[in-house]
């Protein structure tokens, strides 16, 4: 799927997805749950949250560099602006 546009629907599923993960996390924090186990669903987010923007970036690359009016280095910079960004926000161990 890495090399393939993914619709606004199945982005949209996938983030409905983590916000479901996430009303969880609420969950077992209010309900006192072992921190192994809200740090091990704290982890899946943040990989769903990566495959996300993976795939975000992915579309750009293929979809928004198509934009009538922009120039290649137009898309160029505007690319590199979003994977900037995405790496500023992006925590590896």
């Amino acid at each position: 799927m890495a090399g393939q546009e993914v619709s606004k629907a199945t982005l949209i599923s996938r983030l409905k997805r983590i916000e479901g993960q996430i009303r969880g996390i609420q969950k077992m924090l209010g309900d006192d749950r072992e921190c192994e186990g809200i740090v091990t669903q704290l982890v899946a987010v943040r990989a769903a949250i990566e495959s996300v923007g993976a795939l975000v970036l992915n579309n750009y690359m293929k979809i928004c560099f198509r934009k009538d009016g922009e120039t290649e280095e137009d898309g160029i910079n505007s690319l590199a602006r979003c994977v900037a960004l995405w790496g500023r926000v992006h925590v590896r161990d």
